[in-house]
C-alpha cells in the first residue's frame, strides 16, 4: 500500500509519502519559505557581472535572483533534460543558424531593465534563486514553451503508437509558430479534445502573464506554480497511490475538489484523519523524522551510517558497527551490510533532501563482483527518486561519487539554524584550552595593564574545573606580582567565555 499523509499546521505543511508503512519521502514547507520553483516574475536587473557573464535580478523575494547567459539564450538541451524528452519534430535548422547569437550578456541586459524570468532552483541559504528567461508553463498533460518553437513527446512514453498519435496531434495544434508544446507522460491515453482544451488554457495563462507584465511597474510575481497540496494530489494520481490522509478539514475539502477533475484517471481514497493521536505519531513518521536529523543511523545487521557535510559536499561513511552474526564468509557479511547501506542511503537522501555532490564510503570489498552488486543495488534504489541523480563507479577504496539534483533547502536547513556557540563547527574548546588562555590573559592584565585587584568570571562548569585544577596556582601566581585574584561563576556566560573586572573601580577589563 502506498499513501500520502498531510499534516497541516498554522505555519507549516508536512507531506509524507509512505510505502507499505515505511517513510519513503518527506517534504516540509513553511509559509515564510514557500517553494518558488516554477514561479514567473517581472524582475529588474540590478547588477551585471561581465567576468562570469551573469546578472543579478530583483524579483521581490528577498535575495536577488541569479541568471547566467546560458539561461537567457534559447537552449534546446536544457529543455530536453528538464522535461525528460527529445524534440522529435523538425524545425528550420537553417533559420536557427542564421540568427546571430549574442556572446556578451551586456548585449542582452542593461541595469534597471525589466525582464520576464522563471525560477528554476530554489534560493538556498544566502544564495538567491536561479533564474531562466526560457519560460515554460506546465499543465496536467502539456507544457507550453512560449519562447521556443519546439514540439515533442516525453521519453517516458515508450509505446510507438502513442508517440506517433501525440506527435501528429500537437503538430496540428493552431498556435503561434514561435511557441512550442511538450506532451507529458500523463497524456498517453488522453482524448484529443482534453489536450486541445488544456492547450487553450495554457495560452490564456500566458496572455494573462504578459498583460500583468506590461501593467506592473516594479518587480512582482506574475504566476505561481502549484502549491504542495495540489502537488500531493497530482502525485497520488500520477504514481497510482492508494490514499491521501489529511488531518485538517479545509485542506481535506480542497483535496477533494482538486481530485474531482481527474477522478476518472485513478481511484485515490481521500480521507480525513479523525483520531486523537497526532497523524505523524500514529504512522511513526515522527520517529523517522527524528532519525533523519541525526548523524548516525543504525542498520538492521548492526552496521551504521554516519552522515556529515562540508561546504562542497556531503559524505556518508558505512561502518560494520556491532554486526556480530557468526559466519565464516567475512566478505559476504560485508556485502550484506553494504547492500543494506545502499538501500538506507537512497532513502535518507530523499527524506533529508540532500543535494549536490555526495561521497559514499562503503566498507572495502575484495571482489569486483561484489562491488558491482552493491553499486547495482544503489542504482536500483535511486531509480525511484524524483530528483535527478547521477552515480559514478566504485573506486578500489569503496568510494562512490554521485550527484543529486538540489531543488530546495535540505531538511536540516529548513529546521535548523547555525549554532551561535560553535559557529557551525559542531565543537567548542575544552576546559583545559580555556584554562590555558585565562592564564595568558591573567599575566597580561597584571604585568602589562598593571591591574592588581581582580575578579575573574567564568561559566559554572568551567568554574568547577578551575576549582579542582588551577585555582590555587593562579592565586599564587597573582600574589607573586603583588596582585589579588578572586574567581567567580556567571551562569549567563557561554562555556568558552570569561572576563576580568577591576575591583578598584568595578569596570570590566578589555584584554
Amino acid at each position: 500500500m502506498q499513501e500520502i499523509l498531510l499534516n497541516i499546521e498554522t505555519k507549516e505543511i508536512r507531506y509524507a509519502h509512505l510505502k507499505n508503512g515505511q517513510l519513503f519521502d518527506l517534504v516540509v514547507e513553511r509559509k515564510k519559505s514557500r517553494q518558488l520553483t516554477g514561479n514567473i516574475y517581472r524582475g529588474k536587473v540590478t547588477n551585471i557581472l561581465h567576468n562570469i557573464q551573469s546578472a543579478f535580478i530583483d524579483i521581490a523575494e528577498g535575495e536577488n535572483g541569479f541568471i547566467h547567459i546560458s539561461d537567457i539564450l534559447e537552449n534546446t538541451k536544457k529543455f530536453e533534460d528538464m522535461f525528460e524528452m527529445d524534440f522529435d519534430l523538425a524545425y528550420d535548422k537553417q533559420q536557427e543558424g542564421s540568427k546571430k547569437t549574442p556572446s556578451n550578456i551586456e548585449e542582452i541586459m542593461k541595469i534597471d531593465q525589466p525582464v520576464l524570468v522563471q525560477v528554476v532552483k530554489e534560493p538556498i541559504g544566502s544564495k538567491g534563486a536561479r533564474l531562466t528567461s526560457n519560460v515554460s508553463i506546465a499543465g496536467r498533460y502539456l507544457v507550453l514553451l512560449p519562447s521556443s518553437p519546439h514540439r515533442g513527446v516525453s521519453r517516458k512514453i515508450e509505446d510507438r503508437g502513442s508517440r506517433e498519435r501525440l506527435k501528429n496531434l500537437i503538430r496540428a495544434f493552431e498556435m503561434p509558430q514561435e511557441m512550442g508544446l511538450i506532451c507529458r507522460t500523463a497524456s498517453t491515453d488522453v482524448e484529443a479534445d482534453i489536450l486541445i482544451k488544456e492547450a487553450g488554457e495554457l495560452l490564456k495563462i500566458w496572455q494573462s502573464i504578459m498583460e500583468n507584465f506590461n501593467k506592473a511597474t516594479g518587480p512582482s510575481c506574475l504566476w505561481c506554480e502549484s502549491d504542495l497540496i495540489k502537488r500531493a494530489v497530482m502525485t497520488a494520481i500520477d504514481k497510482k497511490l492508494d490514499r491521501i490522509l489529511i488531518d485538517d478539514y479545509k485542506t481535506f475539502q480542497l483535496c477533494k475538489r482538486l481530485y474531482s477533475k481527474y477522478a476518472t484517471e485513478h481511484d485515490v481514497k481521500i480521507e480525513l484523519y479523525r483520531d486523537s493521536s497526532p497523524l505523524f505519531e500514529r504512522f511513526n513518521v515522527e520517529k523517522d523524522l527524528e532519525k533523519a536529523l541525526r548523524h548516525k543511523i543504525w542498520l538492521p545487521s548492526g552496521g551504521y551510517l554516519f552522515f556529515d557535510h562540508t561546504e562542497a559536499m556531503h559524505t556518508i561513511d558505512v561502518n560494520s558497527g556491532r554486526s556480530s552474526k557468526n559466519t565464516n564468509d567475512v566478505e559476504e557479511t560485508l556485502v550484506r551490510i553494504n547492500i543494506e547501506a545502499a538501500e538506507e542511503i537512497s532513502r535518507q537522501l530523499r527524506i533529508r533532501n540532500i543535494g549536490g555532490l555526495v561521497i559514499c564510503d562503503f566498507i572495502d570489498m575484495r571482489s569486483r563482483k561484489n562491488q558491482r552488486r552493491v553499486l547495482e543495488k544503489m542504482k536500483d534504489c535511486m531509480r525511484d527518486d524524483s530528483a535527478k541523480c547521477t552515480l559514478g563507479g566504485m573506486s578500489e577504496f569503496g568510494l562512490v561519487e554521485m550527484t543529486r539534483q538540489r531543488s530546495r533547502e535540505s531538511l536540516q536547513q529548513t529546521l535548523f539554524t547555525g549554532c551561535p556557540y560553535c559557529i557551525g563547527s559542531g565543537v567548542i574548546k575544552t576546559h583545559e584550552t580555556i584554562s590555558i588562555e585565562i592564564e595568558r590573559s591573567l599575566k597580561k592584565v597584571i604585568l602589562f595593564l598593571e591591574k592588581f585587584a581582580l575578579s575573574l568570571f567564568v561559566h559554572p562548569s568551567l568554574f568547577e574545573y578551575i576549582t579542582k585544577e588551577d585555582k590555587d596556582y593562579w592565586i599564587c601566581l597573582a600574589e607573586k606580582s603583588n596582585a589579588h585574584l578572586e574567581i567567580n561563576s556567571d551562569d549567563t556566560l557561554h562555556m568558552n567565555d570569561y572576563y576580568f573586572v577591576s575591583r578598584t573601580d568595578g569596570k570590566k577589563i578589555e584584554v
